[in-house]
């Protein structure tokens, strides 16, 4: 008997051992249950608290949005509610046309951060550069706005004019730019030619984006007169701040024949995607010399982390910014939306863009070359004698071919030192991609 109540004892014991487990987390579940309901009630009390009590009559409407805002805006810097008009903005700026200064912008310490000003828009002939920071907007400091807000202030009735304060690294003291809105009509890609050289400048990633880049490449080569005749491409992608990952994966697939090109990693492991390219090679394998900085962020460093793992390109210029999260657009009720950081970006060698960016193969930060007086113009010829200006030297007789020759030699290089000068980066990725030629000539 004693010992069948021992037993029963025991089995009691460990029925409520085995019981403990299980209870504890469903007390938690029910805690944490009560506690976001205890934090919903009371922000529903602050709510009639504002409405019925505040000095001044206030609008639901707004205060409710403006608590959504901020909500989401507490996450992180990309995170935000868009009400109607902003969520068709949006849309329309997919397309690439849109109204504005022209410029991808982002918070940081408070303040609006420059991520980069959008080719040929009054933001980038103003000066603008990526990393200033705005201040004030017409007098008025941004501090307190939420990024929303703050592009809320700056948009306006094309031809009207904005006042911005910058702030910028090297400057002694912030100035203000004076800026005319206009519409903003961003043509994704350009494509001209340097020497031998294709130069394909893309500015956004909108819809546009892989037609646009297919297109220019084409148009090289009949410039060139045939692939054949190609040496190299170089893909700007300077200050430009991403759009559409579906284009970033289609430009990276442009010039990749196999492998995956970006994974997203969310919370969930089973939302995690994964994109490899297709077999095609736009560039026909010819050497490809990408140029980044750092207003190169997203879409932007999607391509150049997708290139440089595959060893597809040699990613030249300053470090990008650093932008590797996802953020899903999910449509509301009322025809709003928010836009909500859902996953991170990862190179297909599993590195992490967020807050880290895209390191160069090659470090080339950005100046400009001064450009030299008439006296120093005179100096340097003095110092540069050649055979040629020796008096009584023996002559060559050249003929018309090699004249022609020599005369085309002569205006590539004056060329090549006038982009020196003007775009430092640039020069220095074409005269890489004629090394690459002709050591590839020479195999």
């Amino acid at each position: 008997m004693k010992k069948l109540i021992s037993a029963a004892l025991g089995g009691a014991v460990a029925g409520a051992l085995l019981a403990a487990p299980l209870v504890a987390p469903l007390q938690a579940q029910e805690n944490d249950a009560r506690t976001t309901y205890e934090y919903l009630d009371l922000f529903g009390d602050i709510f009639e608290r504002v409405r019925g009590v505040y000095v001044e009559e206030v609008n639901e409407k707004e205060l409710i949005e403006a608590a959504i805002a901020g909500m989401l805006t507490s996450l992180d810097p990309h995170s935000s509610y868009l009400p109607p008009d902003a969520f068709d903005d949006m849309r329309v700026q997919t397309k690439g046309e849109f109204g504005g200064l022209g410029i991808e912008v982002t918070m940081e310490n408070g303040f609006v951060k420059v991520v980069s000003p959008i080719d040929e828009t009054p933001a980038a002939e103003a000066g603008l550069e990526a990393g200033d920071f705005i201040t004030h907007i017409d007098g008025q400091s941004v501090l307190g706005l939420t990024l929303a807000e703050a592009v809320d202030v700056m948009r306006g009735p094309v031809g009207s004019d904005i006042i911005i304060t910058i702030a910028r690294e090297g400057a002694e003291e912030p100035f203000d730019v004076t800026i005319t809105r206009a519409n903003i009509k961003v043509r994704a890609a350009r494509a001209r030619v340097e020497g031998n050289v294709g130069v394909i400048r893309v500015t956004s990633f909108t819809e546009q984006t892989y037609d646009n880049v297919a297109a220019g490449i084409e148009k090289i080569k009949q410039d060139l007169g045939g692939a054949e005749n190609v040496q190299g491409y170089v893909l700007d992608l300077r200050n430009n701040p991403g759009g559409l990952l579906s284009q970033a994966v289609a430009i990276s697939d442009a010039f990749l024949d196999k492998g995956e090109i970006v994974s997203t990693r969310g919370r969930d492991p089973q939302d995690s995607e994964r994109y490899n390219a297709q077999e095609g090679d736009l560039a026909d394998g010819k050497p490809i010399i990408v140029l980044i900085n750092g207003g190169s962020a997203s879409a932007s460093e999607i391509v150049a982390g997708a290139l440089q793992d595959h060893r597809r390109g040699i990613i030249l210029g300053a470090k990008s910014f650093g932008k590797g999260s996802v953020q899903t657009i999910m449509p509301l009720q009322g025809k709003g939306a928010i836009r909500l950081t859902t996953a991170r970006y990862y190179t297909p060698s599993g590195r992490s863009i967020q807050a880290l960016g895209i390191e160069p193969d090659i470090l080339i930060e950005q100046r400009r070359l001064a450009p030299e007086s008439e006296e120093d113009a005179a100096e340097a010829a003095r110092r540069t004698r050649s055979e040629a200006d020796l008096r009584g030297r023996l002559s060559e007789e050249l003929s018309e071919d090699e004249r022609k020759m020599l005369e085309e030699e002569r205006a590539r290089h004056e060329a090549t030192q006038k982009l020196r000068r003007e775009d430092l980066q640039l020069a220095y990725a074409i005269d890489m991609l004629q090394g690459l030629s002709v050591y590839q000539a020479s195999k």
